[in-house]
C-alpha cells in the first residue's frame, strides 16, 4: 500500500504538467499600439512601423502615421491617423461636415449633409490609378514623396472623417495593398461582389473611430484586413 501511494506521488506531478500543456492557450501575435492624441491607436497582427506624429497648426489635433510592411519589405499599408490632443473639446470646427459625392469614388454620409457634425466615409478600390492620389489628395501624396514612401501597387485609398458638435474629431486616412481587402475575380459574379470586403473593413473602421470619441483611452483598433493571411502566402 505504502510503495503504491509513493508511486501515485511521483505520477501526480506528471499528470498535471500534462494537464497544464493541454490547456495552455494557444499563442496570440502581439498587437502594435500607438498612442495618438486622445486616442490608443490600436494595430491588427503584422510588420507594423511607427512613422512618426506632428503636432497640427491649430495645437488642438495630433497625427500619426504608422506602416506595415511585407516579408520582403515592402510597404503594403499606410495609416495616418488625427485625433483630438487632448479631452478638452472646442466646438465643431468650421467647414468638415462635407461630403461630396465622386466619380468612381463610394461615399458614404453617414451624417447625411449635417452642417453640425461629420460622419464621412471615402473609398477608392483603385487609389493607385495613375495621378489620382496627386490630384485628388496632393496633401498626402506630398507625404509619402516627402518619405519616399511608395507602396506596392495596385492599392485602395480608404478615407474617413468623424467630428461631433462638441468638437470631438477624427480622421483617418488609410492607402491599402489591395491584396489584403479583396481577392481576385474569377468570374463575372465574384467581379460584381470583389469590392464587398473593402467597403465591409472601412465601415469597421469607421465605427471603431466613431467608438473610440466615447472611450475614456479613445481606444481605436483597427480591424484586421479581410485578406491579410492569404496575402502573406503571395
Amino acid at each position: 500500500m505504502t510503495l503504491m501511494i509513493s508511486k501515485f506521488r511521483y505520477l501526480l506531478p506528471c499528470a498535471l504538467a500534462v494537464l497544464v500543456a493541454g490547456c495552455a492557450p494557444l499563442t496570440v501575435p502581439p498587437k502594435a499600439e500607438y498612442p495618438v492624441g486622445r486616442a490608443r491607436l490600436v494595430l491588427p497582427p503584422g510588420a507594423w512601423q511607427d512613422l512618426g506624429s506632428t503636432e497640427e497648426a491649430r495645437a488642438t489635433l495630433q497625427t500619426r502615421a504608422v506602416g506595415l510592411s511585407g516579408a520582403q519589405g515592402e510597404w503594403l499599408a499606410v495609416l495616418r491617423v488625427q485625433t483630438n490632443r487632448t479631452g478638452d473639446l472646442a466646438g465643431f470646427p468650421i467647414g468638415p461636415g462635407d461630403c461630396p459625392l465622386q466619380q468612381n469614388v463610394t461615399v458614404v454620409d453617414a451624417a447625411a449633409g449635417s452642417p453640425v457634425r461629420a460622419d464621412c466615409l471615402r473609398l477608392k478600390n483603385w487609389g493607385s490609378s495613375a495621378q489620382w492620389l496627386e490630384k485628388n489628395r496632393p496633401d498626402l501624396a506630398q507625404w509619402l514623396g516627402g518619405r519616399q514612401i511608395v507602396l506596392k501597387q495596385p492599392y485602395a485609398y480608404l478615407s474617413y472623417r468623424y467630428a461631433t458638435p462638441t468638437g470631438a474629431w477624427v480622421v483617418v486616412d488609410a492607402l491599402v495593398d489591395q491584396r489584403l481587402l479583396s481577392t481576385r475575380p474569377r468570374n463575372n459574379e465574384e467581379f460584381l461582389v470583389a469590392g464587398r470586403p473593402a467597403l465591409q473593413w472601412g465601415q469597421d473602421l469607421a465605427q471603431a473611430a466613431r467608438l473610440s470619441v466615447s472611450m475614456m483611452d479613445g481606444y481605436l483598433a483597427v480591424p484586421p484586413f479581410p485578406f491579410a493571411e492569404a496575402a502573406s502566402k503571395k
